[in-house]
């Protein structure tokens, strides 16, 4: 069902139509700042700790990956626009049983993903306000963060927009820093040039560790699809997933494929430091570099990053079971919509729920 053009009523006479309010602004900066999220600032890090300079294989392996997967989803997307996306497809080609399972279970990976993110972002907040406890920090963050979703999706758009700018405006200065440090036109810091690259074994680990690397690596490309998600709500579907997935080859290249080559050039694999669980590949790449307050400068990065994903998460999660509602694989008030905004708004309770209770559970 094309939730952009086809009304359904429920049975109370409710509307069942989403509002094609989001920009093309907003699906441009959704499909360039999609992928970069708390997973790639702070857990990669730990890829490298693993697997050493090689994991650079890693992160160009789980990109060609999901290039060939936004390929092919964009392909169907384009033909046939719609809020559940790969869930409602499954469900047409396979069978019910398939749409189902595959929509319930990424409901739920997003809804519990929502109660992580608030928490890294109440731990950065108690680092700036250490009087105050972690837990109200992250039942306060998931309160405030989920709020955006209850208006127009055209608010979303805004938010997400703005949050993905400041995304994409830290790792384009930090590949610019750190090209400069390997080409030695940076002169401050201790490091600078490839001399990591492979003083000490290019796979110091072995193979086995690259591939087990790519489970950290495929959860921090996770979001790339959300596009094809929100292009159901733009009113032009079928370019803006167009244009979405033709770039996804260039943002996996430059944005993951590209820093990552960078630290390992400009930092020893077996720094202590990468194995520290939150500490994050970039920072220390930047404390290396001489770079003033780069714990502090990350720390606002990773803050904006989690509260893009939670808002994200929230959105995708709320759709996720709009879309389900309206195929009967979930309750119908689900997919009852606010008058004159489109919003899903039963749908957005139920998915808001999981995320406030973890909260709630942190007390």
């Amino acid at each position: 069902m094309d939730a952009t053009s086809t009304t359904t009523t429920a049975k109370s006479g409710h509307e069942s139509k989403l509002s094609a309010s989001l920009k093309s602004r907003h699906l441009t900066m959704m499909s360039i700042a999609g992928v970069i999220g708390g997973a790639l600032f702070v857990g990669s890090g730990s890829v490298i700790h693993s697997a050493g300079p090689a994991a650079v294989l890693a992160y160009l392996a789980g990109g060609i990956l999901v290039v060939l997967i936004m390929r092919m989803l964009g392909e169907m997307a384009t033909s046939s626009p719609d809020t559940g996306s790969f869930s409602t497809y499954a469900d047409r080609a396979i069978g019910r049983w398939a749409g189902f399972t595959i929509g319930w279970l990424y409901w739920w990976y997003w809804v519990i993903l929502m109660a992580w993110e608030a928490y890294v972002a109440g731990k950065i907040l108690h680092g700036f306000f250490p009087d105050v406890s972690v837990n109200v920090f992250v039942l306060a963050t998931t309160l405030l963060l989920i709020t955006v979703n209850f208006f127009n999706v055209k608010h979303y758009g805004e938010f997400e927009f703005w949050f993905a700018l400041i995304k994409v405006i830290a790792i384009v200065c930090f590949l610019i820093v750190c090209t400069a440090a390997v080409t030695n036109v940076w002169q401050f810091g201790e490091v600078r040039g490839i001399s990591h690259l492979t003083s000490e074994g290019f796979m110091p680990n072995g193979i086995s560790t690259v591939i087990g690397a790519l489970l950290g690596v495929m959860f921090a490309f996770l979001g790339a699809e959300i596009v094809t998600i929100a292009a159901s709500e733009a009113k032009d579907p079928a370019t803006q997933i167009v244009k979405a997935t033709n770039s996804v080859v260039w943002r996996v290249c430059l944005f993951y494929v590209g820093s990552i080559f960078l630290i390992v050039c400009l930092v020893p694999w077996n720094d202590p430091q990468l194995g520290v669980s939150g500490y994050g590949a970039y920072r220390r790449t930047l404390e290396l570099l001489g770079v003033p307050y780069a714990e502090l400068l990350m720390n606002f990065v990773v803050l904006t990053s989690v509260s893009s994903c939670l808002i994200s998460g929230h959105y995708t999660a709320s759709r996720m079971l709009f879309s389900l509602a309206q195929r009967g694989d979930a309750p119908s008030f689900f997919k009852i919509t606010r008058a004159g905004t489109g919003v899903p708004v039963f749908a957005i309770i139920g998915s808001c729920a999981v995320a406030v209770v973890c909260a709630l559970i942190n007390f």
